[in-house]
């Protein structure tokens, strides 16, 4: 069975509503997952954009999210309870929504859920989430991609 990553905010591959961009709310959209290999023992979640004008830039990583936890709350607040989060490239803790420079085009936000073959991430309090993306690569047994578009 593989994994699946979705939500309810918008459809794989459409718009993603100004709610959870620097334009509206600036709140992470709600996200479910299944299919995890039996082997998984935690977690890890990360939005990047690869379209941005200076190279990728991470809006978020969450991590040592524990293996039967499923799904996220819309507005999963930086000091949630039960998981660890990642300094985003807007310097902050947590999630900071799609926010291209107006004009730039269509930008594609991956989020990436990794099934990790271990509880936590070796990591600082302050890793950053090009860290967390690295460790979860290195420890990931299988993983889900939802894509979501967004441009001012």
């Amino acid at each position: 069975m593989a994994m699946h990553l979705t939500t309810t905010a918008f459809a794989a591959g459409g718009r993603i509503p100004a709610r959870y961009t620097c334009k509206g709310d600036d709140l992470s959209p709600p996200l479910a997952w299944s299919g995890q290999p039996p082997a998984t023992r935690s977690f890890a979640l990360v939005c990047s954009d690869p379209d941005a004008p200076a190279g990728t830039w991470y809006h978020w990583a969450a991590f040592d999210i524990p293996r039967d936890l499923h799904a996220l709350e819309e507005h999963c607040r930086p000091t949630r309870p039960g998981l660890r989060q990642a300094i985003n490239d807007f310097g902050k803790r947590g999630y900071g929504g799609p926010c291209p420079p107006p004009g730039h085009g269509p930008h594609h936000y991956l989020f990436t859920l990794y099934a990790l073959d271990r509880e936590q991430l070796d990591l600082p309090d302050g890793a950053r989430c090009r860290e967390v993306e690295r460790a979860a690569k290195a420890h990931a047994l299988d993983s889900a991609r939802l894509i979501g578009v967004y441009e001012r």
